[in-house]
């Protein structure tokens, strides 16, 4: 999961107060001391395999923010954790923001004037500034076990990490911390964190909030091995790199107070912060895969389309003001703001999304459509059909699936005959009688010459009538025998799109095994 993907917190616990209300103060309110005119955000995913669902919501919003206000939208990749960096992964990331629209202007492969945009390709800087905040009293070496230093930041049994812990690097003179570092001693640093103080803020979604200093321990901002802490990293990245807001999870709402406070020990003026609710489960616990899917990948694949995952996504946190819930992208742009964001964790609601999806399924034209089932259907070893007889597939079952890859299972007969039928419907449809009357229809077919939808009920129904039985007789059985099963698309539709051949064939195959 990258550094600002959605998920439960991490790290230490801290006791912190809201003050019930948002800031009233305008969201495009930087008094930024660059003078800065231009909103510039950013999406700061780690490549650790797979971009989350809470995490595309991140960039979502990042996104929606920029470009409603002719903002600039920035990727980076803070790879610095390199115990979970995953080879591919940002490729993967790249791909993914891609297939969902959210086209990033400055970032890897698209460079800026701001970059490198890989943390990992910035380590002079992180150890340049660290150093100045040694220099300046505002940080020092740790020359601790850098197991144990890390193992000290952990939470126990949920409790807050009380940070008035006494530190042999605290009593350590300037000539003992020059002599070993001269030795080639490892150490990390650590930035100081005032007693007794409170840190407060604004946050454009929880209104003022304060935190105890006293409960927030004097944060590693750069390891031993010189890769920087994502608290370091995160705010020398986003002050030169312009960034003006800062649109993240709730889960680095804790973190905040140390990116405070080191834009205060550095002089920077610091963007705004705005920290998104969690994604909960339907049972209001952490999104998480044990319950089911977190990938936006998975989702990808099941064949969901970008435009219905981006749509629901969107209304996972913020809403209208309305009732509405199908919006264009160009529509989100439009109608997002910050200020509409709740509070409250988002339930991800599969049943939704799939609502959601079904609606733009029926939106797309059947060419378009047919164009991204084809790879879902070649995977599963269904190949050689025609674009025609595709886009005809396509037409009778997209008002019946909920995804792209149900294609595959809701129009299976359309690709190969049925292997079984459906016990259910032989039972109900299948009678003393069904034999005689399938053997008519399948007779009065062999003889038409013009096998379209019309003329195929025409015949249909006037072989019920020589066979002295209603329509229903003849159909229910046809459509079991054709497709194995009690229900689908219409029968004669599907019937022209099968073909003559393959109809006459498989109602005598029917016959032949008795169903």
């Amino acid at each position: 999961m990258g550094h600002e993907e959605a998920g439960g917190f991490h790290g230490i616990c801290l006791n912190y107060v809201f003050s019930g209300t948002k800031s009233h103060r305008q969201i495009l309110s930087y008094p930024d001391q660059q003078a800065l005119s231009t909103i510039r955000v950013r999406f700061a995913p780690s490549p650790t395999g797979f971009l989350h669902v809470g995490g595309l919501r991140t960039a979502l919003y990042n996104f929606l923010f920029a470009r409603k206000h002719a903002g600039v939208f920035i990727l980076r990749i803070e790879d610095t954790d390199r115990s979970r960096y995953v080879p591919g992964a940002v490729d993967n990331l790249i791909r993914t923001l891609a297939w969902a629209g959210l086209v990033y202007d400055e970032g890897p492969g698209k460079g800026g004037d701001r970059g490198p945009y890989v943390q990992s390709e910035r380590l002079t800087l992180y150890a340049e500034y660290a150093a100045q905040l040694v220099k300046e009293g505002k940080a020092y070496y740790d020359f601790d076990d850098q197991e144990d230093a890390e193992e000290a930041e952990k939470n126990v049994d949920g409790a807050p990490v009380q940070r008035a812990i006494t530190r042999h690097a605290h009593l350590l003179t300037p000539e003992e911390i020059a002599r070993r570092l001269a030795a080639g001693e490892s150490a990390a640093v650590r930035m100081h964190v005032p007693a007794a103080t409170t840190i407060a803020f604004d946050d454009d979604i929880r209104g003022h909030v304060e935190f105890a200093s006293d409960l927030i321990n004097d944060q590693v901002i750069l390891k031993s091995d010189g890769y920087p802490t994502y608290h370091l990293a995160n705010v020398v990245d986003d002050h030169l790199m312009g960034v003006t807001h800062v649109i993240r999870g709730e889960e680095w709402l804790p973190s905040t107070p140390k990116h405070v406070l080191l834009y205060e020990y550095f002089g920077w003026q610091r963007p705004s912060f705005a920290h998104l609710p969690l994604l909960l489960n339907p049972d209001r616990t952490k999104l998480s895969k044990r319950q089911g899917d977190v990938a936006v990948e998975d989702y990808q694949r099941k064949g969901y389309l970008p435009e219905a995952l981006v749509n629901f996504i969107a209304l996972l946190g913020w809403n209208p003001g309305d009732e509405r819930e199908i919006f264009s992208l160009e529509e989100l742009i439009r109608e997002f703001s910050v200020e509409r964001v709740g509070k409250s964790g988002a339930v991800f609601n599969i049943d939704k999304l799939n609502s959601v999806n079904k609606h733009y399924l029926r939106e797309r034209a059947d060419r378009d459509l047919a164009a991204l089932v084809r790879p879902l259907l070649e995977e599963q070893g269904i190949g050689g059909i025609s674009d025609a007889y595709l886009e005809q597939v396509i037409r009778l079952t997209k008002e019946r699936v909920t995804t792209l890859r149900d294609v595959a299972t809701v129009g299976d007969f359309f690709f190969a005959d049925p292997a079984v039928f459906d016990g259910d419907a032989v039972k109900k449809n299948w009678k003393a009688d069904s034999p005689r009357c399938v053997t008519g229809a399948a007779d009065a077919l062999e003889t038409m010459t013009k096998f379209t939808a019309a003329a195929i009920e025409q015949t249909i129904r006037s072989a019920a009538e020589q066979l002295g039985v209603g329509a229903g007789k003849l159909i229910h059985p046809l459509r079991l025998a054709l497709t194995g099963k009690a229900t689908g698309p219409g029968l004669f539709e599907l019937m022209e799109v099968l073909g003559k051949e393959t109809c006459v064939r498989r109602l005598r195959h029917a016959l032949d095994t008795r169903v």
